[in-house]
């Protein structure tokens, strides 16, 4: 397993990291926001390198933007004895993360999550990759980087709906893993919560899930609950041209697939109405098209599934899930209706 670190101090983390390690060259990988908020943080504290910065946003996801990182690295001429530096949050860590891991054939990355989603989630185990024909992550590897690099000073130089964005992740991780924290969370509204804390624990518990199942062919498909109908949401927003956040788009599905465990008596209804609730109190709504055959598509390709079985994560009580529980169109709909309900 990789070395995970969480300290407040950026700068530190970077001098203890590098005052370890020796590369032929050092490129640090950036977007256009994390290169002006988060790199002039630890800049004096790193060797001798090179800034690449990319756009940011889930359209930059894609194979187009991964030439012009490959391009960039060959460029500047790295060898497979250098380390590609990777800070952003979950798009340009699962974009950045997969160039590095395919440049080569692989170069060592660190990755240095700057958003609560990627502290939270995104940057432990391993996963990396794109977009791809409209689908999440459809290419991709699994891959882990030489060190992760987590400092919360950088939440703090986030927009509200960013944090608001990663919190569904943290959120998901006490759904299936942990009552008492779920108790905890939802006394709290989003700017009460004790981040730290929170990171501590979502990092904690998907190492340990990540370390048992590194290839995801068993417990660690929990990770995906909310996922199967989130994912197929954010895709739809996306390609219609007006994207929600990844967050948003998973609280939709924590709702939705709640609603398929509560039908299938995995969730009791009250149970069901706390998740509904805490999350209709963070999160906006979303407006669901009439016509949902798009979203339903974007399903019927989703990662999880086998042959035609639509497979999904789903809690089991709060604080348990379970994977591989096969769901039909029928469910899923009724599911979406239930999630536009509570918001009329």
């Amino acid at each position: 397993m990789p070395q995970i670190v969480i300290r407040q101090e950026p700068h530190v983390l970077i001098s203890d990291f590098f005052a370890r390690v020796s590369y032929s060259q050092v490129v640090v990988l950036a977007d256009e926001n994390t290169a002006a908020h988060c790199y002039p943080l630890i800049q004096k504290n790193l060797p001798g390198h090179q800034l690449i910065t990319l756009k940011a946003g889930e359209e930059q996801k894609n194979l187009t933007t991964c030439t012009q990182v490959w391009e960039a690295l060959t460029n500047h001429r790295l060898d497979r004895h250098s380390l590609v530096l990777i800070i952003g949050g979950g798009v340009i860590g699962d974009l950045g993360g997969f160039c590095a891991a395919t440049y080569k054939r692989g170069v060592d990355f660190v990755l240095m999550p700057t958003t609560l989603l990627a502290q939270a989630d995104a940057s432990v185990g391993g996963k990396l990759g794109i977009d791809f024909m409209g689908f999440k992550n459809h290419i991709g590897v699994f891959c882990e980087p030489v060190a992760t690099l987590i400092s919360p000073t950088f939440l703090k130089t986030l927009p509200e709906r960013e944090l608001r964005s990663g919190f569904a992740e943290v959120i998901k991780h006490c759904l299936i893993a942990d009552r008492p924290m779920w108790d905890e969370l939802r006394k709290k509204d989003l700017h009460q919560q004790d981040w730290e804390t929170l990171l501590a624990h979502s990092v904690d518990f998907k190492r340990g899930v990540v370390a048992t199942d590194p290839k995801e062919k068993g417990l660690r498909k929990i990770l995906n609950y909310g996922h199967t109908v989130g994912h197929a949401v954010e895709s739809y927003f996306l390609e219609s041209g007006n994207r929600i956040f990844h967050g948003e788009a998973i609280a939709v599905g924590m709702i939705a697939e709640a609603h398929i465990a509560a039908a299938k008596n995995l969730l009791k209804q009250k149970e069901l109405e706390e998740i509904t609730t805490y999350l209709n109190r963070i999160y906006p709504a979303i407006e669901l098209p009439k016509n949902r055959s798009g979203i339903l598509e974007l399903m019927l390709q989703d990662k999880k599934n086998k042959g035609n079985k639509i497979l999904m994560a789903l809690p089991e009580g709060i604080g348990k899930a379970r994977w591989d529980v096969e769901v039909n169109l029928e469910e899923i709909n009724a599911s979406l209706d239930y999630y536009q309900q509570c918001y009329t």
